[in-house]
């Protein structure tokens, strides 16, 4: 009786192992295999797709408009259904897909209606993965030019005003990581290379709240550098157009040596030296 139960339990832990092994070997199979869906009516398989994305099933309901295409590549669904995958990948997260198919339906469909949506969402999936200034700004100048791209083609489109919105928020953090790079190269005393960023900020990004700053980091780079003139044109840019600035009375401090501004010097002396400033 005892070899017995002892085979019985070779036996059992074999056929557990096969099990498992089967079932292991299905799990990956079925990762690898494209989802199926059962032939239908183009107006059937948008319906389907539809009430996915009601269950907010993202994944699902992008492989379900992209099916109504795939059985009905030239029914008038098929249309429509090239860009909702767009959007079904974008609520998903799953950007790259979200830009592929939305371009794709521009490339397809340069005339329809709906081209405006698609750069937009061409857009915001760039915009959605911008991160901090520290890190890499890829993101950052893809939403930008996918934004302008909008901007130009359609003005008027309902979705520029967002668009333009956006565009300030991304210019502004591409100003802040130049600021960013600045900053480090000031503090490692490679002042040339800081001089190259601060002006960068100030000749590219003119509208973002990061110039004010900019100037002042030239004056201290310049000084650094034992170019005072140039400091002076720096703060005298400065001045003029941001009088009221904290960092204005910094750079006049480091300027005059020590000295602040007094409250009510008229702008116009700062205007004459920034006349002369090359930006």
């Amino acid at each position: 009786m005892a070899g017995t139960s002892r085979n019985d339990g070779r036996r059992s832990a074999r056929l557990a192992a096969v099990v498992v092994t089967v079932a292991l070997l299905a799990g990956c199979g079925g990762g690898t295999e494209p989802e199926r869906f059962a032939e239908a009516s183009p107006r059937e398989l948008y319906a389907r797709a539809e009430r996915l994305l009601g269950d907010k099933r993202y994944e699902r309901a992008a492989k379900a408009f992209e099916e109504v295409e795939r059985q009905h590549p030239f029914a008038p669904e098929a249309v429509e259904a090239q860009l909702m995958a767009a959007y079904a990948y974008y609520q998903n997260a799953d950007y790259d897909a979200a830009i592929a198919a939305a371009r794709r339906f521009v490339e397809l469909h340069p005339g329809h209606e709906d081209v405006p949506y698609a750069l937009y969402l061409i857009g915001q999936s760039w915009y959605e993965r911008i991160e901090i200034v520290e890190r890499d700004q890829t993101a950052s100048r893809e939403a930008l030019r996918a934004f302008r791209e909008l901007i130009r083609r359609f003005p008027d489109s309902e979705y520029a005003k967002d668009a333009r919105l956006k565009i300030d928020l991304v210019l502004d953090h591409l100003a802040g990581k130049e600021m960013d790079v600045g900053r480090f190269y000031q503090q490692r005393k490679e002042y040339l290379a800081a001089v190259n960023r601060f002006r960068r900020v100030i000749e590219d990004y003119q509208t973002t709240s990061h110039v004010p700053e900019a100037l002042y980091r030239l004056v201290e780079s310049y000084l650094a550098l034992g170019l005072p003139e140039e400091a002076r044109k720096a703060a005298a840019v400065l001045g003029h157009n941001y009088p009221d600035s904290r960092w204005y009375r910094r750079a006049y401090a480091l300027v005059t040596g020590g000295e602040l501004p007094p409250e009510d010097r008229p702008r116009s002396v700062w205007s004459r030296l920034a006349d002369l400033w090359p930006f």
